[in-house]
């Protein structure tokens, strides 16, 4: 299809045949929007086997990539002309390069666990098939993306991530947290979305086309109006910060939570909310010297500004949530910042990596929490009031979380440590003081909120829901409180069938299909990611000198190592000492915060309780974490109020004055038609003529009687017939 057989035996098949990887899933969901409700297993099993599929071609072509790396490191572009259109010619086709097999591999490998996943979680909801359409289409949006070697098929697969999100955060759109979620993310991205069409139009003026290799070629050594391209990476990054939740524009991605879990799982991963740090990643020649900010002879990229003020004030809000999605949620904000700093801060390569290795502790820790929340503390992702003392009963996903939240805190020898270390070696290196403090205080937050977290979750004594699961003693009425706070609707589960197939949990008792845990279908994933989170940082292993997945990626950077415009600083050789005070302050987060979490949650009372009831500054400090920095508040109170409101209510006036009247004006108007049409036409021309030539009627009466039914109907019928017929003259005679 896009190329010879040459070209195919020199590439290799799979390099070859990139383009079969988002194909597949797309064509599986029309299998499953139309054959699902009737397949054995809801049309699951179209969408498990669709992602298989993608995943050994992905796996085949990464294969492929490094064989060919050793022979050149020119990327394999195949393309076929969509369409053209004032010389410009628009092509869809595949665009593989070390990035791009990276994510491919990267989003297949994780979509095919969260499927899997996904098939006792969502077990028995009535969108059983609707929820695997979405989470299949979904991934070949993201897949499309990936592969696009030009801006208007990365968009196509831009937005239709943004679709199947609005209707995955959704599922449950029963309840009213969750429709407003989805509402919320959809119009949030869609804000940043017109960045990115003004920014492409942008590309194609300043550049002359679209294609993401030539861009990167010209960006690279650019000439031209320094403006121009500055106010381009400008529109381009707002689209950036709405996809990945970049401040200010994050305060939809935890919101988003009220989705299901293996949903937040896929978004928070590896796929849509990592999407505006790959768009950096793939133009980073349009953003490395657009928004190079010179300040009195110092270079400032503001990429680097908006990641690490997103580190520190996601990281602050992770501290005061009790829902364990949330946190998550908000973490995922902050590593989404580091990922952001070091791409301003000139470490493309670590950033890159963490995306990589970020992949498999934050999805390993969302299906963790699923899992908590159901088998451990029925269904409710609750840590203060459901959830606690579950160690011991759920021993596969303690140990999960524990791996992964070490390499998500950067314990030294997990994934997160050679990935994030290195982001933060590299400010200091290049002389970003200010964001290597950052990168030390946002390692020092991150583990300090995780092991609250954690204490929460599994330390301490049993309460709420999971009481009920670990057997401790509590209160006979809690089943009655329990419903009404926590129960099914806490997570949109209301919205399944009677048959969800979730036996009840007995009083001191686990759950009868789970004697410790959940079923294997959540636990084999968990120990999939699990063991990746702890081992997959060796592919890029500074402090041992492993560097493959530098040189598998190497060439996809567009811009070369080296002093001047243009140009990468030479990235820093590892030294322990250097990596020292991310340690220590990794180390002094875990242990204030196991203090602090013993003395506030623990069973003793001590001077810790309530102080931020009782002491003013404190209390306002708290509420105002609570409240998100009223963000919230400020956008509904401004930009909802100041635009939405005034916008809906014209729509309403011009429906009900305008349109209706235009409707209601034409019905009365052709009511009064229709009546002089019948006193005029039809009785008194018809009629008189017909009556008026009573001879020559009664001699052609067998003939014309059929016609003259008196229906105004029939004589419009033939005027019609007529006019067609004389206009189908006048055509041919003007032919």
């Amino acid at each position: 299809m896009f190329g010879s057989e040459e070209a195919a035996v020199a590439a290799g098949w799979f390099l070859e045949h990139a383009w079969l990887i988002p194909v597949i899933p797309a064509v599986a969901f029309f299998l499953i929007i139309f054959f699902g409700k009737k397949a054995p297993r809801g049309g699951s099993e179209f969408g498990i086997l669709a992602m298989v599929a993608s995943l050994v071609i992905a796996a085949g072509t990464a294969y492929q990539w490094i064989v060919h790396v050793r022979s050149s490191e020119e990327p394999v572009i195949k393309t076929v002309t969509w369409w053209s259109s004032g010389g410009v010619k628009f092509a869809i086709g595949e665009h593989i390069d070390g990035l791009a097999v990276m994510a491919l591999l990267l989003v297949t490998f994780i979509s095919t666990l969260v499927q899997i996943y996904s098939t006792e979680y969502v077990r028995g909801d009535r969108r059983y098939t609707h929820f695997f359409a979405s989470l299949t289409l979904f991934s070949a949006g993201m897949l499309s993306m990936v592969l696009a070697p030009n801006m208007v098929q990365f968009i196509l697969g831009w937005e239709i991530m943004g679709l199947c999100s609005f209707m995955l955060i959704g599922h449950w759109w029963e309840e009213q947290a969750n429709s407003k979620a989805a509402l919320k993310a959809f119009f949030t991205v869609r804000t940043g979305d017109m960045g990115l069409l003004v920014g492409t139009a942008m590309l194609l003026f300043v550049f002359g086309n679209l294609d993401i290799k030539a861009i990167n070629e010209a960006a690279a050594n650019f000439t031209g109006s320094k403006s121009m391209l500055m106010w381009t990476a400008v529109a381009l990054f707002i689209a950036c910060i709405g996809k990945s939740g970049q401040f200010p524009l994050h305060t939809w991605l935890p919101d988003a939570m009220a989705g299901p879990t293996p949903v937040s799982s896929l978004l928070h991963s590896s796929t849509m909310v990592v999407a505006g740090v790959f768009l950096v990643a793939r133009l980073y020649p349009v953003f490395h010297t657009g928004l190079d900010i010179n300040i009195e002879g110092n270079h400032v990229n503001l990429i680097a500004v908006i990641g690490g003020i997103t580190i520190l004030i996601a990281a602050a809000l992770a501290f005061v949530q009790n829902d364990i999605k949330k946190v998550l949620a908000y973490s995922t904000v902050s590593q989404l910042g580091y990922m952001m700093m070091g791409l301003g801060v000139g470490a493309w390569m670590p950033a890159v990596f963490h995306i990589f290795t970020h992949a498999f502790f934050k999805c390993c820790l969302f299906l963790c929490a699923g899992s908590v929340a159901h088998t451990g503390s029925h269904h409710s992702f609750d840590m203060k009031t459901d959830m606690g003392g579950l160690r011991k009963k759920m021993p596969v996903t303690f140990i999960t979380w524990i791996i992964s939240t070490a390499a998500l805190c950067g314990l030294p020898f997990l994934s997160g440590f050679f990935s994030k270390d290195e982001i933060i070696d590299s400010a200091e290196h290049n002389h970003y003081t200010v964001f290597f403090v950052i990168g030390l205080i946002g390692a020092f937050m991150t583990t300090a909120y995780m092991t609250r977290a954690t204490y929460l979750t599994f330390f301490g004594k049993a309460r709420g829901g999971a009481a009920h699961f670990v057997g401790d003693d509590h209160h006979d009425d809690h089943d009655d409180a329990h419903a009404a706070d926590h129960g099914h609707d806490a997570h949109g589960h209301g919205a399944h069938d009677d048959d969800h197939g979730h036996a009840p949990v007995a009083h001191g008792k686990p759950l009868p299909f789970a004697p410790s845990d959940s079923p294997w279908q959540i636990t084999v994933p968990l120990l999939i990611l699990g063991a990746l989170a702890a081992v997959s940082g060796y592919l890029n292993a500074a402090p041992f000198h492993w560097h493959p997945f530098e040189r598998w990626l190497e060439s996809s950077i567009g811009l070369k190592f080296g002093e001047g415009p243009g140009t990468l600083p030479e990235p820093p050789a590892f030294e322990w000492i250097k990596a020292v005070p991310s340690i220590v302050l990794v180390l002094l987060g875990f242990a204030v915060s196991l203090f602090l979490c013993r003395k506030v949650f623990g069973a003793e009372s001590n001077g810790l309780k309530g102080l931020t009831q009782r002491n003013r500054l404190l209390g306002a400090g708290h509420r105002f974490l609570v409240n998100k920095y009223y963000l919230d508040a400020l956008y509904e109170g401004v930009v909802v109020k100041s635009i939405a409101h005034p916008i809906a209510k014209a729509a309403y006036w011009t429906n009900q004055h305008l349109l209706d009247g235009v409707v209601n004006g034409v019905g009365v108007w052709g009511k009064r038609t229709g009546k002089w049409v019948y006193d005029n036409v039809d009785q008194r021309l018809v009629d008189g003529v017909v009556n008026g030539s009573g001879a020559t009627a009664r001699g052609a009466g067998g003939a014309l009687q059929p016609v003259q039914s008196g229906k105004v109907s029939l004589y419009g019928a033939l005027l019609f017939g007529a006019a067609a017929v004389g206009a189908l003259v006048l055509v041919l005679v003007n032919s």
